[in-house]
């Protein structure tokens, strides 16, 4: 969903989004990259339109070009944000994704696990998952490789990064760790006050 934010109050900060920087565009894209590969092309020359990325206090937005243009009819000190936020630059300037990525992420990730019911909701209260928990793992998956974490109905939980590769994840023990818990649905309802 693409929506602009109207603010009222007449004493707000101006807001200046804007195109990313180059060096802000290559730490974002390897973090997508790591998720989706190649499918970025996809997320920007979309059939119903081509979107782009605009950074508006340290958040990067994903957002149609046609809206962007229409938001170009409301006052600067009227819009608070547009688009869907995709993620954030930490203090360090590294990026980190949010949840609200994720219905970006699912439809083009390379490398996927699927979570047994009972490991689900030790995975949306924020917990690594391990090998008991874990139902099967898209083949050829990387160690340290970004994965999209689904439900055994192929619900998107979430995403995280692959503690083991395919193959080692079939020969470990049960109580070891295969995923580390990056981001999970739950944060909905656990962060809805500080989740942008």
């Amino acid at each position: 969903m693409h929506f602009a934010m109207l603010y009222t109050n007449r004493d707000s900060i101006l807001i200046k989004m804007r195109p990313l920087t180059e060096e802000e565009t290559r730490l974002f894209f390897e973090k997508l990259a790591k998720y989706i590969g190649e499918n970025i092309k996809v997320l920007i020359d979309r059939p119903d339109g081509p979107f782009c990325f605009r950074l508006h206090k340290e958040r990067i937005y994903y957002v149609s070009e046609e809206i962007m243009k229409k938001a170009g009819n409301i006052s600067r000190d009227n819009l608070v944000c547009l688009g869907t936020c995709l993620g954030k630059f930490t203090k360090t300037k590294k990026f980190r994704l949010h949840i609200t990525a994720l219905d970006y992420l699912a439809p083009y990730a390379q490398a996927k696990m699927w979570l047994k019911p009972t490991a689900e909701q030790q995975f949306l209260y924020g917990h690594n998952v391990m090998k008991s928990g874990l139902g099967r793992i898209s083949e050829n998956t990387q160690k340290y490789s970004g994965v999209v974490v689904y439900s055994m109905n192929d619900i998107p939980l979430g995403f995280g990064t692959a503690a083991k590769s395919t193959t080692e994840c079939r020969h470990t023990d049960p109580g070891t760790i295969v995923c580390f818990h990056q981001a999970d649905i739950g944060e909905y309802i656990r962060s809805e006050d500080t989740l942008t």
